[in-house]
C-alpha cells in the first residue's frame, strides 16, 4: 500500500512538474497611456531569453507557467508580470506601462548674483584675467595701416621673376591658371575611363549576380577580381560598356574553364 502511495506521489509530482516546464509561445503587445510602445526590452528573466516589441508594439516569446517577463524601455518604468496558468491558456498578454518621469538636480541661478536681465546681468558677470590680457594684445587702436614699410616694398621688388617650366602651358600660370580646353577635354575622358574602370567589376556583378560567378562558373570569391583581370585583355569592359551582356556572359563561360585549372596548379 505504501508503495502504491509513494508511486503516485512521484507520479504527481513529475506530472505537474513537466506540466510547468512545457513551453508556450506567447503572444502580446505592449502599450502606454498615448497609444503602443515600439523597441520595448521583454526578457524572460528564468531562460534569459529576450526580444523586442515591433513597429505596432507586438512581440512572441516562449514561457513556462511560473516564468517572470521583464518589459523595460528608456521612458517608462520596468514592469514585471509572473507568467500564470491564465495567462499560459491564453497564450496571449497586454502589456500597459507607465511614463518614467526623469528629475533633475537642482542648481543655483543666483551663483553671479545675476538678476535675469541680460543687459543688466552683462554688466554684472565678472571678466577673465585671461580675456583682458587678450584685448591688450589685440588692441590695433593705435596702428596707421596707411603708412607703408619701405623695408618690404624693397624685397617684393628684389624677388627674380617666376619663370613658367611646365610645357603646353601658359605663362605666369599660378593657382588660378586655366587649364587649356584640350587638355582639360583630354582629363576628362581619361577621369571617367578610370571611373568606369574602377565601378566595372561591381556592376557586372549586379547584372548577372552572385550565384553566376560562384556557383554556376564556381569562382572562388577571393579570385573574383582576378578572374576578371584574366579576362580582360579579351575586352570585357568594352562589351559591358556596348551593353552586349550575352557576349560577356560567353567569355566568362569560356575562359573559367582554363582559369579554374591555373589556379587549382598554384
Amino acid at each position: 500500500m505504501v508503495k502504491k502511495l509513494l508511486t503516485i506521489f512521484v507520479f504527481f509530482v513529475t506530472f505537474t512538474t513537466l506540466s510547468q516546464e512545457t513551453k508556450i509561445l506567447l503572444s502580446g503587445k505592449v502599450i502606454d497611456s498615448l497609444g503602443i510602445v515600439k523597441n520595448a526590452n521583454i526578457i524572460n528573466r528564468q531562460t534569459n531569453q529576450g526580444t523586442f516589441s515591433s513597429d505596432d508594439g507586438r512581440f512572441r516569446i516562449f514561457v513556462s507557467e511560473g516564468d517572470s517577463l521583464q518589459i523595460s524601455t528608456v521612458q517608462h518604468i520596468t514592469k514585471k508580470i509572473r507568467i500564470t496558468k491564465t495567462i499560459k491558456d491564453l497564450k496571449s498578454i497586454t502589456v500597459t506601462l507607465k511614463q518614467n518621469t526623469y528629475v533633475l538636480d537642482a542648481f543655483d541661478l543666483k551663483r553671479n548674483d545675476l538678476m535675469g536681465r541680460l543687459t543688466a546681468d552683462l554688466k554684472g558677470v565678472p571678466r577673465s584675467r585671461k580675456d583682458s590680457l587678450l584685448s591688450k594684445v589685440l588692441d590695433f587702436s593705435n596702428i596707421n595701416f596707411k603708412q607703408k614699410d619701405p623695408t618690404i616694398d624693397a624685397v617684393v621688388k628684389a624677388k627674380p621673376p617666376i619663370v613658367n617650366t611646365v610645357p603646353n602651358s601658359f605663362g605666369g600660370a599660378g593657382a588660378g591658371a586655366k587649364i587649356p580646353f584640350r587638355d582639360s577635354e583630354r582629363l576628362w575622358a581619361l577621369r571617367k575611363k578610370l571611373e568606369r574602370k574602377k565601378q566595372f567589376p561591381y556592376k557586372i556583378m549586379s547584372e548577372l549576380g552572385e550565384k553566376f560567378f560562384f556557383e554556376k562558373l564556381k569562382i572562388p570569391v577571393d579570385h573574383y577580381f582576378h578572374f576578371l583581370e584574366y579576362c580582360n585583355p579579351l575586352g570585357v569592359e568594352e562589351l559591358h560598356k556596348e551593353n552586349k551582356i550575352l557576349e560577356l556572359i560567353k567569355i566568362f563561360q569560356k575562359e573559367s574553364v582554363p582559369y579554374l585549372k591555373i589556379i587549382k596548379k598554384e
